[in-house]
């Protein structure tokens, strides 16, 4: 009997922190206290774009090197998710749903999202709340041991109503204020991360104004509904309280009236159109961007739109009209190559792929496309360029199932089975699918001489195992 109410507290815990993280990722500037892994399918869905990504890296950059962070390699991770949400999850990246890109209308309010998961980081709240937890775990075994042991003495002495009654209080109540105490730690790191943001936004010269109006619409909207609810019971500080104590600690910058620069916003502004053309529906897109809108964020997202759900001709048109206005701009030449090659023109591609490549100083993300186009253009003298292009990617991007893939095929259009093998098998392995995985890096051994670099990189795939919950 003992022992199954010892696995039973041990449950009970389990729970407890899986609800304390579901509340920490469902709610807006949250922090999960749970490793998240990218690009498997066990891990959220992320997406990648070179142009937005670099966005994030200049809007965090002078946040982390305040933070004294800046030598960490930290990373803004972007989740395919519509919602508003961010969250530091490993304690080496800032989780960003594509909401937030997109529901942020302004850089200074993204900012303030980064700054405040930069607190964070900063303030370890990631190992400290798994202390917590590690913590509670004990103290939940020793209360369900003392409320086993009330029961027992209970009903030795022959009142088996009563000690019923006092065992199960000697069960619930320490449970209860153990969890209290986990969630009362929660939000104080909360309202810690939150006045570490405006230190560090202060710090930096740039206005909290936007961190407060994003708290301020997450009130307004109900995002944080919590009318009637008992304070002592939530993961977060409650909306009022917390937004009050954000304006009046926001206000006090003396960079409270800061503007975005307008170089800046029209980035921003850029990113949130792309984020709409690839993400939402074409109508939706037309709606957010009409034909009378004819600013260049407006004519990006419907020409991503066009080439997505459209007409290649047509879509071509567009981006042309773009490259033409900013002809400098490496991204409208990517998003052209992009188009050409996703529209079964690959030949075409190159050119326009070669110079996003050059002005972005190759850009690993782009280089892939090139050395996709490259492979699909089924021309063997585009071979050792593709292999040659693909490997310089990926030695930068090295978790990049699709730079394996095209890897893969150019290795096997050149007939060096046991490379193809080698990057199929790596591609697998990142995508999640360890059994495919296993199965082409044991045959990638066959071909490779023992002790080689590739046969110890396939013997290091055989060798691994999946992940607890990880596709086998």
């Amino acid at each position: 009997m003992i022992k199954p109410q010892h696995l039973s507290a041990r449950a009970a815990v389990h729970r407890l922190g899986l609800r304390l993280t579901a509340l920490g990722v469902a709610a807006a500037l949250a922090f999960a206290p749970v490793p998240a892994s990218a690009q498997s399918n066990n891990g959220p869905r992320l997406l990648r774009d070179t142009e937005i990504e670099q966005l994030l890296r200049d809007y965090t950059r002078p946040i982390l090197r305040t933070a004294g962070l800046e030598k960490q390699n930290i990373q803004v991770a972007i989740i395919n998710d519509p919602t508003f949400n961010a969250f530091v999850a490993d304690g080496h990246r800032i989780f960003v749903n594509y909401g937030a890109l997109m529901q942020s209308q302004t850089p200074n309010q993204l900012i303030g999202v980064l700054a405040h998961e930069t607190g964070h980081l900063a303030g370890g709240h990631l190992s400290k709340l798994r202390e917590q937890l590690a913590q509670a775990q004990t103290q939940m075994i020793v209360a369900m041991m003392l409320g086993v042991g009330a029961m027992v003495a209970g009903a030795k002495s022959g009142g088996e109503g009563a000690a019923g009654n006092i065992g199960m209080a000697a069960l619930s109540a320490p449970q209860e204020m153990i969890r209290r105490n986990l969630l009362s730690y929660q939000r104080q790191q909360e309202e810690n991360a939150d006045r570490a943001g405006v230190k560090f936004l202060t710090a930096t010269g740039q206005s909290p104004k936007g961190m407060y109006e994003t708290f301020k619409r997450f009130t307004d909207d109900s995002l944080f509904a919590s009318r009637g609810a008992d304070p002592y019971a939530q993961s977060h500080p409650m909306p009022a309280d917390r937004v009050r104590a954000l304006e009046d600690l926001a206000r006090s910058s003396p960079y409270w009236d800061k503007k975005d620069d307008a170089a800046l916003q029209l980035r921003h502004d850029m990113m949130r159109a792309k984020t709409s053309g690839f993400m939402e529906k074409a109508d939706t897109v037309n709606r957010r961007y009409p034909l009378s809108n004819d600013t260049l964020p407006a004519r990006y997202a419907r020409a991503i739109a066009t080439y997505l759900h459209g007409d290649l001709r047509a879509a071509l048109a567009q981006i042309d009209g773009l490259i033409q206005q900013q002809p400098n701009n490496p991204y409208f030449y990517e998003l052209r190559g992009q188009a050409l090659l996703e529209g079964g023109r690959p030949a075409d591609a190159v050119a326009p792929l070669r110079k996003a490549v050059a002005m972005t100083n190759g850009a690993p993300l782009i280089e892939m496309l090139l050395g996709q186009a490259l492979v699909a253009s089924d021309n063997n003298a585009n071979t050792e360029e593709a292999i040659g292009i693909l490997r310089a990617a990926l030695a930068r991007e090295t978790e990049a199932p699709l730079g394996y893939s095209q890897l893969a095929m150019a290795y096997g259009r050149k007939g060096d089975y046991a490379q193809a093998d080698l990057a199929a098998a790596q591609a697998a392995f990142l995508r999640g699918d360890n059994k495919t995985a296993r199965e082409l890096a044991s045959r990638a051994k066959t071909r490779f001489a023992v002790g080689s670099p590739g046969w110890v990189k396939a013997d290091d795939i055989v060798a691994t195992k999946p992940m607890p919950g990880q596709k086998e």
